[in-house]
């Protein structure tokens, strides 16, 4: 286990590259001229040339990259165009909120999807089974943005103990169920289909022979077999949440990282974009990390490669 997790950790080390490199080369991919936006409308072209001078943008691009990568490592992710605060402290003050979200979403996904695919997959054919896949392609199909502003009409002013917008207290509980509405369609599906291929093994089969309790059959033998695939969903989702959270963020108006980016995408604040980017591409690549070492831990029989 250990050597297979030094393993994994290296092979990280290129993926990051990638990601960074990718980052790097899309935010010069953006129309508009960071110096020309810094030194202001007005600006002459001897301003703004001393203003690219002064970033670096004359630079040849691998110069640039590498400068880039080696503040990065660093911890320094620039200053922000509009208001030159640490690109750092911007994403600080605002990723939390975002990882909480993804956080207490995915929680609620597994906790309706894994009930809702058991039932599903023990009664398979029967109304219960047809009642919940039916509602899990209703939440596959409906837009989070849709649904956030059903939420807001419906329940938000109606009870007023429910805020409409915000993070904090009883504001997270709509944002939460939007966004985990979809997730836990997803999850429902994939045990269930999960489900069907392990309850007919012989190893069920021989529980059952043995007259050990369906319960422990389902929970203990055939759950915990099946649990592989849905970790993969799990932690697919996940990394996606914490970068595609905008929608529900600017619907529930959430200063959260998903809304920071949309925001300084449109001011052209490309020190925060690319910054922010970044921040999330690697949280991705680390939540699918820890996915793969939770394998082990689900199958002892799982063969670490």
């Amino acid at each position: 286990m250990l050597i297979y997790t030094i393993r994994r950790l290296l092979q990280l080390i290129p993926t990051l590259i990638g990601v960074s490199l990718m980052v790097f080369l899309l935010m010069h991919l953006i129309p508009g001229d960071p110096a020309q936006i810094m030194a202001g409308e007005r600006a002459d072209e001897a301003q703004v040339e001393q203003m690219r001078e002064r970033l670096g943008l004359n630079d040849p691009l691998p110069v640039q990259y590498l400068r880039f990568v080696g503040d990065a490592v660093q911890g320094d992710l620039g200053n922000s165009i509009r208001n030159g605060r640490a690109v750092t402290d911007e994403i600080g003050a605002r990723i939390w909120i975002t990882v909480e979200l993804a956080v207490y979403s995915t929680i609620l996904s597994i906790f309706i999807g894994l009930i809702a695919g058991i039932i599903s997959a023990t009664r398979r054919g029967s109304f219960a089974d047809m009642a919940l896949m039916v509602i899990a392609l209703f939440g596959l199909s409906m837009p989070n943005f849709w649904l956030g502003l059903m939420l807001i009409q419906y329940v938000a002013l109606r009870f007023e103990a429910i805020p409409p917008s915000g993070w904090g207290g009883a504001a997270v509980i709509l944002p939460v169920i939007t966004l985990g509405t979809a997730g836990a369609a997803v999850i429902a599906r994939m045990t269930r289909s999960s489900m069907l291929e392990v309850i007919h093994q012989d190893y069920i089969r021989t529980a059952r022979a043995k007259g050990v309790k369906e319960r422990l059959v389902i929970y203990k033998h055939a759950l915990r077999n099946a649990l592989i695939p849905v970790v993969t969903v799990v932690g697919l989702q996940f990394g996606g949440l914490l970068g595609g959270a905008v929608l529900t963020e600017t619907v529930f108006a959430i200063n959260g990282l998903g809304r920071f980016v949309v925001d300084n995408i449109a001011a052209r604040d490309f020190p925060n974009v690319q910054g922010a980017v970044l921040v999330l591409a690697v949280l991705f690549v680390l939540v699918n990390f820890a996915v793969d070492l939770s394998y082990r831990f689900l199958n002892k029989r799982v063969e670490l490669d």
